[in-house]
């Protein structure tokens, strides 16, 4: 859940921030300057949604080890290292996959992770209080589960699946910002304040309100990837970590 929450953040402060450059640049302009062209729009839309999609794709270990704290293990210091990278290589090898940054990061919680923006580049990442609370055969389930989301290809998944998202929160967030301010504001020049305020507010609110959408694709995929950790260590560890 964890990669999820640093990718739609992530996203969506992509998503604005794009918006942002889109207006101060003038380029948005070009699109409204005779009224609403809804095909310009549409492939507009769809050039930045998928663009910020996966630039949050591209940008996702380095933000979920900036946010968690997480420390890259380069070299084991200690036994407890020297198993979670070793456990980590043997699934990395049963899953076909190139060997992952294996990292911890500060936390009581038992929690874990997977990021990355390929199955050969990804990050796979554990609490300190997973470490500490669970047994050897618990950890390796953890780490089996995370392998899985990786050798799924489940971020490149949900960067499509987002940018799809996103065509759709900055086609309707500019239609709606249109509709205001013709209908209700009766500008009939251009666009002013209330085109820009409206777009704004409706981007937001319909980036999170899309977010349930992503959460929903993202639970499927955790099914998935108990599957897949099953098969790599068997349904047992699996019953005992869940």
């Amino acid at each position: 859940m964890r990669r999820v929450i640093y990718f739609l953040f992530t996203n969506i402060a992509i998503l604005i921030v794009l918006s942002t450059a889109m207006r101060v640049f003038g380029v948005e302009p070009y699109l409204t300057a005779y009224g609403l062209n809804y095909r310009s729009l549409l492939i507009f839309a769809l050039v930045f949604g998928m663009g910020g999609s996966f630039i949050s794709l591209a940008l996702s270990k380095w933000t979920a080890k900036r946010i968690s704290g997480a420390q890259v293990i380069k070299e084991p210091a200690n036994e407890t290292e020297r198993l979670l990278v070793s456990t980590v290589s043997e699934l990395a090898a049963k899953s076909n996959i190139g060997m992952p940054e294996v990292a911890i990061f500060p936390s009581d919680d038992m929690n874990a992770f997977a990021t990355g923006m390929s199955r050969n580049k990804s990050l796979v990442a554990v609490s300190s209080g997973l470490l500490r609370k669970m047994d050897r055969e618990k950890v390796k389930a953890v780490l089996a589960h995370e392998v899985a989301h990786a050798a799924n290809g489940d971020m490149i998944t949900l960067a499509l699946i987002q940018g799809v998202v996103n065509t759709f929160v900055l086609f309707l967030s500019r239609v709606i910002g249109h509709t205001v301010d013709r209908v209700v504001f009766k500008n009939e020049k251009g666009h002013g304040p209330a085109f820009w305020i409206t777009a704004i507010i409706a981007e937001i609110v319909l980036a999170i309100l899309a977010s349930i959408i992503v959460f929903y694709f993202s639970r499927k995929r955790e099914y998935r990837a108990d599957s897949g950790a099953a098969t790599l260590v068997g349904k047992k560890p699996m019953i005992g970590a869940l």
